[in-house]
């Protein structure tokens, strides 16, 4: 058994920004050269979260409305009168969508669905450089 690290640095914009991680995910599964296991994808920071969908425009569009009407940005809350940052929102959402994700690969490959992708949500009310860290445990 292998153990391989890996880190993504991401530009995004906040404000629900989602961003395909699947095509980067995949090269670097490749050049581990491990055929069989699991990878852990996780994003550091608490305004942001990982999850699978299917990375296309309508559902881009979709998520974000769902999260607006679930945790409204409009409204304020105890974090922001903590903070004064006026992101408590960001935070909240973050926590609903959580912060990783496993996927098994064999043969090389993630054994995704034919429509899901690895995606990055950015949810914090201005751009940031965001670190996905890559751990592929396996064979």
């Amino acid at each position: 058994m292998r153990i391989v690290q890996e880190v993504i640095t991401i530009s995004t914009r906040g404000h629900n920004d989602i961003q395909d991680l699947t095509p980067e995910v995949e090269r670097r599964l490749e050049a581990s050269g491990l055929k069989e296991g699991q990878a852990l994808v996780f994003v550091q920071g608490s305004t942001a979260g990982v999850t699978t969908m299917e990375y296309e425009p309508g559902l881009v569009q979709d998520l974000p409305e769902l999260l607006e009407k679930l945790v409204p940005s409009s409204r304020s809350y105890h974090h922001d009168e903590t903070w004064g940052d006026a992101n408590g929102f960001s935070h909240l959402r973050a926590s609903l969508l959580g912060p990783s994700l496993m996927v098994p690969f064999a043969g090389g490959r993630l054994q995704l669905g034919t429509w899901q992708q690895i995606v990055l949500v950015d949810f914090d009310n201005r751009p940031r450089s965001r670190y996905v860290l890559l751990q592929f445990v396996g064979e």
